[in-house]
């Protein structure tokens, strides 16, 4: 296969996101975007996003799908501001109305805002297949650390959001609404049984103690042998407990405020009130 990857590192949220393109043909996907986001002020900006824009305009590239893995909650999504710029159709899992109904009643968004994934141009099923140009790609289904979390495997590749990090630093955590370790460690088995070689590409990393580099790519043999959370040698009751241990002492992540009603909306902004203004709600006391 002629499978190109390109990563662009998002500092300030510690994302990783992705350029997966087919070179004969020239299409591409981009994965997990970043929208710029200033918690201060409440002001976005497209810079980081506009790199990958600028990069596939470089590289003459057709831009065929935005892949989000999940909802996520520490960053907000740049793929309304990509499919804008470069087209391709807006995909996630199929499970994403969960997340939607959810957030939906957190921040009270009202009978106009459908809970129904219509947001996206395609939910993906577990186990659906589809195409990068020519690279074949299969959407796996791994719930856990939200209810809907896809993994794409693309080629030999393994795009997995948040369900594993590199192998020193372990697994997501699941103490969001839905979220559930026993199911997480059911999903991260499924994805063991990939082949060892499979290359596994995160979308966040922390960089673990002593560790002086960040990293976005591993391999399923290498979280297998050696994940601190979930290697082989780990029982589920070992993992459950470990997770549990650990969610407990975290906090909320900076931005999961904005960026849940953000990325629940596919990218998009809550629609603006009579002044013309958009705004992001805080609900008080209720996380």
């Amino acid at each position: 296969m002629a499978m190109h990857i390109e990563a662009f590192f998002h500092a300030d949220t510690f994302t990783y996101s992705y350029v997966v393109a087919d070179q004969v043909s020239g299409q591409c996907a981009v994965i997990d975007s970043v929208l710029d986001y200033t918690a201060e002020s409440g002001q976005t900006s497209t810079t980081s996003a506009d790199q990958i824009v600028n990069y596939i305009h470089e590289h003459g590239y057709t831009l065929e799908w935005v892949l989000e893995t999940h909802v996520h909650a520490d960053h907000l999504s740049a793929a309304q501001h990509i499919r804008e710029k470069l087209g391709g159709k807006l995909a996630i899992g199929n499970q994403v109305g969960r997340v939607q109904e959810t957030f939906g009643r957190l921040f009270n968004a009202g009978p106009e805002f459908a809970a129904d994934g219509s947001q996206f141009d395609h939910l993906f099923a577990d186990g659906e297949t589809f195409t990068i140009g020519q690279i074949p790609a299969r959407v796996i289904y791994t719930p856990g650390h939200t209810p809907s979390c896809v993994t794409y495997l693309i080629g030999d590749a393994a795009f997995v959001g948040d369900t594993l990090f590199m192998p020193d630093y372990g697994t997501a955590r699941c103490d969001f609404p839905g979220g559930d370790a026993a199911t997480l460690y059911h999903s991260i088995r499924k994805l063991f049984e990939l082949p060892a070689e499979t290359r596994v590409f995160m979308c966040h990393d922390y960089k673990a103690e002593g560790r002086d580099e960040f990293l976005n790519e591993t391999t399923i043999g290498e979280e297998k042998a050696s994940n601190v959370h979930v290697n082989e040698r780990i029982s589920e009751a070992q993992f459950v407990q470990l997770r549990q241990e650990r969610d407990s002492g975290l906090g909320m992540p900076k931005l999961i405020l904005p960026s849940v009603q953000v990325n629940m909306r596919a990218g998009e902004m809550p629609p603006p009130e009579a002044n013309g203004i958009r705004y992001l709600k805080i609900p008080v006391d209720a996380l």
